[in-house]
């Protein structure tokens, strides 16, 4: 089946790396709500964007348990602002993915935190850890958290067909989403040797599920 993602995705096998001395910082977690107040990010998508930043959190902590280089710093600032321009684009039209990846990049000059938010609904290259490691777990976490709720791959991509599988076209792109997540979920389950489809974050650790 063609990929239904194919039309608007980069030709590039791997993405590109900041130029050599970019990096810029890493907001702590008071700064990053700080950032949502400048933004005027509602109470619900603070929350959506709470317990996404507790699941790329804990897949970057696993990493760094069995020696990955990551900054787990990192992974949580961007975890928490990658739908910083969500209520905008509701409002005011546009890809929320790129405005807030815009806004990430103005607030810290970290173009790494500024890629997570840019690919959190989908990643347009290979899979590779740790060298993607934060931009997969910023990806994952979002697609195992519905609304405010940490639910399974299959419950949060029903939950998207639901809402907006309004189209076949549209229906072909969750699918072809749903089938990258469980690839990447599969990823990680074999590099950080845990279990993660049968699992769920919950009080600062993870929790395996019966």
């Amino acid at each position: 089946m063609k990929n239904p993602l194919q039309s608007y995705l980069p030709p590039l096998k791997n993405p590109p790396r900041p130029p050599k001395g970019l990096t810029g910082r890493v907001p702590s977690r008071e700064e990053c709500v700080r950032i949502w107040d400048r933004h005027a990010m509602p109470d619900h998508i603070r929350a959506h964007c709470t317990q996404v930043a507790r699941i790329a959190e804990h897949l970057a902590l696993l990493a760094r348990d069995v020696g990955l280089n990551v900054d787990v710093d990192a992974v949580r600032a961007s975890a928490l602002l990658h739908d910083i321009a969500k209520v905008y684009t509701i409002h005011h039209g546009g890809n929320h993915s790129q405005l807030g990846a815009s806004w990430v990049m103005d607030a810290t000059g970290n173009p790494s935190l500024a890629q997570g938010v840019m690919h959190h609904v989908f990643w347009p290259f290979s899979m590779q850890l740790p060298r993607d490691l934060l931009p997969l777990a910023v990806i994952y976490g979002d697609k195992r958290v519905a609304h405010d709720r940490i639910v399974s791959l299959d419950a949060r991509f029903d939950d998207l067909i639901t809402r907006y599988g309004k189209t076949q076209i549209i229906r072909d792109r969750i699918a072809h989403t749903h089938q990258q997540a469980m690839e990447m979920e599969q990823l990680f389950g074999t590099t950080l040797k845990v279990n993660i489809r049968e699992s769920t974050f919950d009080s600062g650790r993870l929790v395996h599920g019966a």
